[in-house]
């Protein structure tokens, strides 16, 4: 929008905040409606969607009455400027909005209908494959259920029949799986923009599983009708096997017949038409080898399925017959060759039969050792299986020819005498018959043996191999189960590791429920792990029995293996990243608070969680928000009051609103730390801590004051406000007592409600306080002026004198109750006058007095009005007052009385009479009879130290600051000092009522002076003082380095004493302990260097709260600086020359309009517990020569120059020496 318009209209500028306010807010929702996805099928996921919808819906509608607003808002600008750009930007700005407002809304409404839908798709979806899963439960009972095939016409029959039926049952349940799958794929249609995952998942499974059993019933079907025909064309078979067998047999009686005839062997032609009839018929033997063993395996499943029945023991006569015939058979025709063989060559023949009968033993036992080793998959051993079992039935068909030439050697060799054998043996050399059918005999028989002996041993090997396939098979099988199952469970668990969407596109609130899901999902495939190692332990089994396992296995292990360490890691992984996001961006962390800067500002944390604040404009940093900044930049307007009680209220109720503590009720706040349970008042809390507490406080004033609390920026400044109350060192924890103490000092409840809330956090169960347990609450309570820079007005930050005064108040009793604490609280206390001021500043904003002010002439007086006591129907507004401002006739020092109410008649009447009375009294009764709102107490130099509460670690400041606060200090007890015991000395006119009188005393001798000799900046008041705090700081130091000289040299006097009389050497003081004196005398020593060491020790720790009191007055240096560069104009306009932010108007009673008298600063001394109320009498000689020093540090000359006051404040720092000289020299003497 254009600069001019801004300037033309000014409440344009608050329009634009807050429409820009409200349109980011619609585009965030928007943003995070489009960003909430569901998971598609999970009903508790979507019902807890359409709780956020409604949520959002409700908090839409709760934000429509600031649309409204807006909208009324633009058209009053509208009707009030008359500039046509405004009103035609104002127009689309609202327009724009509107139409937003409308778009977002229906983006609610129909992402809510459309979850309404989607749950109802769910549930019947989620019904339909309830359903469907059933039916498939059913079904694998069913296939679970069956039988082996039986090979029974009956049984085929019946299980056919089973079959059937189940098949139909099949189609019936069909129409479950169809619904399941459309209501699946309407689901997967219609919410495509949602995670439709867990839908596809589930559908797949049913699908495959359905599938599966469908498949499964067709492999049934086809072995049945396998079965059926098997059954039917056995016999068919068997039937046709037994004739041919039997004309096989008829074939091999008439050759055998025909082989026997006398001399047929001689007969080379008809031996060879013999051996060509028995070619054929062998040909036609081996041709119907396979049918017999196919004949015989079937049968033998046949057998098994008849088992017990007549048929079987029918079929088995058939089967055993058939077996015997074909043997007989065969062994017919190697007999029927053996005899046509059969000729004077006949050994030899033999000799031949058995040589090859050798080879082939030796080939087959060569191609079984190539056979091995064992295969490592399953299919490479199956197959080696097959192989085998063929190679089996080879030697199966083999045997009956080795049993057969083995007989027949046997035969030969039994039926040929020695002469025949003499005859077919001719050797080269002449050996004798006997020999020479002996040689024969042992050949043969020798081949014999060999032939049995290698056809045993390759029988033995063939079992032996079987036998380790059979074991392989089985182990492999095993494996190979375990790995699928383990595959299975992986596939499953990596489906819903994919289904994880990225940690950056959850939602906040959602993390959460992620983690717990990840954890629930990680105790659910821990299962896994014993399949793996399963799986592992199977695999090293193979290992030992000296079988390697194939690349393809060994693969797969490796796989399956590093798949299940992935999902681990990625477990762990997902785990870690949730954790992380949860800890940065969780409720629980401190990510919703960056939103409380805008550029170029970014909030940062350090390690410690403290939070610190980025400028990249200027590229530095600081501890400071920066609207805190600007904050504590904005109080500086409120150093012009004149009273120090009241400017400090007023910088507190500006902290108060602008922290929102205003709308911040005692009953919520205690409802909040209850909550958090926050009970251990003396614990610590850490920063996560803090902000948690105050996250539920805001988040509850949200609730109820929906348009004035900004959550992350009241957070972010209160956690800001309460370091720098309490953690100014940021060491990143405070006790639980301060953080009550800040947060309940500034809610709004009643006073006296704060008081019984703070007295019950430090009583003891019985109720008691003791000092100890004041003292730590007075403590936590001073930091909050102190921060501001206003301890000073307030006693100082030392809480001694104010326990001791509570104490004396209640007769100096040990612990005291809570009505007496109430009571003395009710005398507004020095250290605590700021909060009772706080809440009449409060109720004074808003209150309207039918008055008119007699100096700025304001009617009606907004806020405060101060009615003067002295003369009739004289009344001051609350700017007036604090500023200082008089008129003609009326003094500072007349009473008055403040109302931050309305007046009612009967105190209208009382004051009248009041004025009456004050009409006939003097200005010298004013004077000696002031009057304290307030109850003094002692200052930090008087009474006995008790234990102070160990405060939270504060920044070091410059030692400039400390001599400045020196100096403060000093001019505030030098003014109380001129308004209390000096009064009886002092006329009227000259007793100086408050520091501004007294700074008045010096500024007057800078009339004569030019304005040229004055400082013009607070940089040349500190270089002034260079010169001399090098000084300063030397002569404290030699005063020290001085008195602890003499101390030594009073241990040594003692010490030598002690050595003339005899007595034990005395330790070295750092190590001297208590001893039971030898005599009176050493008691009295040893008792002397004790008090010795105490009074030492009382220097020290006097000198260190004088250190830190002066530490607090930083703040009063800058506004003497802002006051001495006021040019004197201003100071006779307003009728005193410079505002001091020390003096204090306080009310007698705080029930009641306030009777105000200007008293003197409120660090005034007084001298004891018996001289409150009234002044000493007589003083020492050291305090006579310390008020002189004051007195001359103030002449009424007024030749002398601002250097000359910086002199004067030198020698105000040396008096306050002297004073401190004094006294502990007096309390030494005592």
């Amino acid at each position: 929008m254009p600069s001019s318009l801004l300037l033309e209209v000014p409440a344009l500028a608050d329009f634009n905040k807050a429409w820009a306010e409200l349109t980011d807010w619609l585009s965030l929702l928007d943003r995070v409606i489009k960003s909430q996805i569901v998971t598609v099928g999970d009903l508790d996921d979507i019902n807890d969607m359409i709780i956020k919808q409604k949520a959002a819906l409700q908090e839409l509608e709760q934000r429509r009455p600031q649309l409204e607003e807006l909208i009324t808002a633009a058209q009053n600008l509208k009707n009030k400027t008359s500039n046509q750009e405004a009103r035609t930007i104002i127009t689309d700005s609202i327009e724009k909005i509107q139409s937003q407002w409308d778009e977002v809304q229906g983006h609610l409404q129909s992402r809510r209908q459309q979850l309404h839908e989607m749950l109802k798709d769910s549930t019947q979806w989620l019904e339909a494959k309830q359903e469907a899963e059933q039916v498939l439960e059913r079904a694998k009972v069913k296939l679970e259920s069956w039988k082996e095939i039986s090979y029974t016409v009956e049984a085929l029959k019946k299980q056919n029949t089973e079959l059937k039926q189940f098949s139909k049952e099949l189609r019936q349940w069909q129409i479950h799986v169809d619904v399941a799958n459309d209501m699946a794929l309407k689901l997967l249609r219609d919410y495509s923009t949602d995670d439709t995952r867990k839908v596809e998942l589930m559908t797949d499974n049913i699908n495959t599983s359905w599938a599966t059993i469908n498949k499964r019933v067709s492999e049934r079907e086809a072995e049945l009708e396998a079965a059926l025909r098997l059954l039917q064309q056995f016999y068919l078979d068997l039937e046709k096997f037994l004739a041919w067998l039997t004309e096989a047999e008829t074939t091999a009686n008439v050759l055998q017949d025909a082989t026997h005839k006398e001399r047929i062997l001689e007969d080379t032609k008809e031996v060879r038409e013999l051996m060509k009839q028995w070619q054929d018929l062998q040909t036609e033997i081996e041709a119907h080898t396979d049918i017999f063993h196919n004949l015989d395996e079937n049968g033998q499943k046949i057998l098994r399925s008849l088992e017990g029945s007549d048929d079987a023991a029918l079929l088995q006569r058939r089967l055993d017959n058939m077996n015997f015939r074909w043997s007989e058979l065969r062994k017919k025709s190697l007999n029927i060759r053996s005899h046509l063989e059969a000729s004077s060559d006949q050994w030899k023949r033999l000799h031949l039969s058995l040589q090859e009968l050798l080879a082939w033993l030796q080939l087959k036992d060569d191609e079984l050792k190539q056979q091995a080793p064992i295969g490592g998959d399953l299919p490479t051993v199956q197959k080696q299986n097959d192989t085998h079992r063929a190679f089996k039935r080879e030697l199966k068909t083999k045997e009956p020819v080795i049993m057969s030439a083995l007989e027949t050697v046997r035969v030969f060799l039994a039926e040929q005498p020695l002469e025949g054998l003499e005859k077919l043996y001719q050797e080269p050399r002449e050996l004798s018959p006997e020999e020479r059918a002996q040689n024969v005999t042992k050949l043969l028989r020798r081949q014999a043996d060999e032939v049995k002996t290698e056809w045993d041993k390759l029988n033995l090997h063939s079992a032996d191999w079987q036998k380790k396939i059979d074991e392989a098979l089985e182990r492999l099988q095993e494996l190979q189960e375990a790995m699928d199952e383990l595959d299975l469970k992986l596939r499953q668990a990596e489906v819903t590791k994919g289904s994880w969407q990225p940690v950056g596109d959850l939602l906040i609130d959602s993390l959460q429920d992620y983690l717990e899901k990840v954890k629930v999902y990680r105790a659910e495939i821990a299962p896994i792990k014993e399949n793996v190692n399963h799986v592992n332990d199977l695999a090293h089994q193979f290992t030992s029995s000296d079988i390697q396992l194939s690349p393809y296995n060994l693969n797969c292990l490796e796989d399956l293996n590093t798949r299940w360490k992935l999902l681990q890691v990625a477990i762990d992984e997902r785990i870690r990243q949730l954790h992380e996001a949860h800890r940065d961006f969780g409720p629980t962390s401190q990510h919703f608070l960056s939103t409380s800067v805008q550029g170029p500002w970014e909030r940062a944390i350090s390690p410690n969680k403290v939070p610190y604040y980025i400028n990249h404009e200027t590229q530095t940093t600081c501890w400071d928000h920066p609207k805190m900044t600007e904050l504590y930049q904005s109080l500086a307007d409120l150093n012009n009051v004149r009273f120090s009680a009241y400017r400090t209220a007023m910088k507190l109720r500006r902290l108060q609103k602008a922290l929102c503590l205003d709308l911040l009720s005692l009953s919520a706040a205690c409802d909040a730390l209850d909550q958090h349970n926050l009970k251990q008042n003396d614990q610590s809390m850490d920063i996560l801590q803090i902000i948690n507490c105050l996250t539920t406080i805001y988040d509850r004033l949200e609730q109820e004051h929906n348009n004035l609390v900004n959550v992350p920026l009241c957070v972010d400044m209160c956690l800001n406000w309460l370091l720098n109350v309490y953690d100014t060192g940021r060491t990143g924890r405070i006790r639980v007592l301060s953080f009550k103490t800040g947060v309940v000092s500034l809610c709004k409840a009643h006073l006296e409600d704060k008081y019984r809330y703070l007295f019950k956090q430090v009583a003891s169960s019985t109720g008691f306080c003791d000092q100890r347990r004041l003292g730590l609450l007075l403590h936590d309570s001073i930091q909050i002026p102190r921060q501001l820079g206003e301890v000073a007005s307030f006693g100082g930050s030392n809480i001694e004198p104010s326990v001791r005064s509570c104490f004396q108040f209640a007769n100096n009793k040990p612990e005291i109750e809570a009505a007496l604490f109430l009571d003395w609280m009710r005398l507004e206390p020095q250290s605590m006058v700021w909060l009772p001021v706080l809440h009449r500043v409060a109720a004074a904003e808003t209150a309207k007095h039918q008055a008119k002010c007699n100096i700025c002439k304001e009617c009606p007086i907004i806020g405060f009005r101060y009615r003067s006591l002295k003369h009739f129907n004289y009344d001051i507004c609350q700017s007036c007052f604090f500023s200082g401002r008089v008129a003609k006739g009326h003094k500072m020092h007349y009473p008055m009385v403040e109302y931050c109410t309305p007046t009612t008649s009967g105190e209208d009447v009382r004051d009248f009479a009041k004025v009456l009375k004050n009409k006939f009294r003097t200005k010298r009764y004013f004077a000696k009879h002031p009057r304290m709102g307030y109850l003094p107490v002692q200052t930090v130099l008087e009474g006995d130290n008790m234990e102070t509460p160990a405060s939270s670690p504060q920044l070091s400041h410059d030692d400039t600051h400390s001599r400045i606060e020196h100096y403060a200090s000093r001019l505030a007890e030098m003014e109380n000092s001129n308004g209390s015991y000096l009064n009886d000395s002092i006329s009227p006119n000259e007793s100086i009522d408050d520091e501004h009188l007294l700074i008045q005393h010096y500024c007057q001798s800078l009339n004569q002076e030019s304005p040229l000799s004055q400082p013009r900046s607070p940089a040349q008041i500190l270089i002034s003082l260079e010169s001399e705090e090098r000084g300063e700081l030397e002569r404290i130091l030699a005063d020290l380095e001085e008195e602890n000289r003499n101390l030594q040299a009073e241990y040594d006097r003692l010490k030598q004493q002690h050595d003339n009389k005899g007595l034990s050497p005395l330790p070295s003081p750092p190590e001297m302990m208590p001893i039971s004196p030898q005599s009176p005398r050493d008691a009295e020593l040893i008792a002397e260097a004790k008090l010795l060491r105490q009074h030492k020790g009382r220097l020290e720790a006097r000198m260190q709260i004088l250190e830190d009191h002066n530490k607090q007055l930083e703040s009063q240096l800058h506004r003497l600086r802002q006051l001495l560069e006021q040019p004197q104009a201003d100071s006779k306009v307003n009728g005193t020359t410079l505002s001091s932010p020390s003096t204090s108007l306080q009310r007698s009673d705080s029930s009641q309009p306030m009777l105000l008298r200007v008293v003197g600063s409120q660090t005034s001394e007084t001298m004891g517990e018996d001289d409150l109320l009234s002044p000493p009498q007589d003083t020492s000689t050291g305090l006579e020569e310390v008020m002189e020093q004051l007195n001359n540090s103030f002449p009424s000359t007024r030749g002398h120059n601002v250097g000359s006051l910086f002199h004067m404040a030198d020698d105000l720092g040396r008096a306050m020496e002297t004073l401190v000289t004094v006294m502990t020299d007096d309390k030494a003497l005592e």
